[in-house]
């Protein structure tokens, strides 16, 4: 009798998405993302609401996280691979200037359908139990680009970056690249902030989602290439990366699929 682990090998174990991306060579994954979207199935991914987490990160520790700069300015945000724009909208309804990132124009327009409607009248998943509307409202933008191609924000950088689930959805061997793209979008002491997703995968399964056990740690404060499987010797990189780990912890509440499991953590660059 096969175990969980050794059924999700097999064809029939294997999600519609992890599927979907052994048909596609890494140089095709963009057209593979954007098939989706253009096909309607952008529900393999689909949350249908603002990461909890990063509600309760905002309400609960402003003294970690304010939308607003020491100048008194309003702080940017960047969220790449930022599907239909929930965390986008939440971001600017909480202060920051938001910017949303998607390789799909049709993922573009949605996003901007949802932020046309939602902002007008904001549902309560938007906020969390320690809401207090302490901020002016700030703006919302959407871009279609390639977060890979330097100039896909026009040389834009940012105060801050938020990851969900975009680095899970790239293939391994662009791990290293992800975090050179983020040390180039941030402004120096700029943060990232992960929401680790998913953690409860073993690191030899397939993805997308890729397993993230210990990557982002490798990728950032390390400054390795992120791809932990095959097991690698152990090399002493402590602390040769472009970022420094200011936060790390369990949140309270996050999605169901990653509950009690998700790590958020908030790195600084240098």
């Amino acid at each position: 009798m096969m175990t969980p682990s050794e059924r999700l090998q097999t064809p029939e174990g294997r999600s519609r998405l992890i599927k979907h991306f052994e048909q596609s060579s890494i140089e095709d994954h963009n057209d593979a993302w954007n098939n989706l979207w253009e096909t309607d199935n952008s529900d393999m991914w689909d949350r249908g609401k603002p990461s909890p987490a990063l509600i309760d990160l905002l309400e609960q520790r402003e003294d970690i996280l304010s939308p607003i700069a020491a100048n008194g300015q309003k702080k940017k945000i960047l969220v790449p691979g930022c599907g239909k724009g929930y965390d986008v909208i939440m971001l600017a309804l909480h202060g920051f200037d938001a910017v949303g990132l998607e390789i799909s124009s049709k993922g573009v327009s949605t996003a901007e359908e949802y932020a046309h409607k939602e902002l007008q009248t904001p549902q309560p998943c938007n906020f969390g139990s320690a809401w207090a509307s302490k901020f002016e409202r700030g703006s919302v933008s959407f871009i279609q680009g390639d977060f890979f191609q330097s100039d896909c924000t026009k040389g834009e950088k940012f105060d801050v970056i938020y990851d969900y689930t975009f680095l899970c959805a790239l293939h391994p061997e662009m791990r290293s690249q992800w975090a050179s793209r983020m040390a180039d979008l941030l402004l120096s002491g700029g943060l990232l902030v992960c929401l680790e997703f998913p953690l409860f995968k073993e690191l030899s399964h397939p993805g997308p989602p890729w397993p993230l056990q210990g990557v982002h740690w490798d990728l950032l404060a390390e400054g390795g290439d992120g791809i932990l499987y095959p097991p690698k010797p152990t090399q002493q990189q402590v602390g040769t990366g472009s970022f420094e780990r200011r936060w790390y912890i369990k949140p309270e509440r996050s999605y169901e699929s990653g509950k009690g499991i998700d790590m958020l953590s908030i790195y600084a660059r240098k």
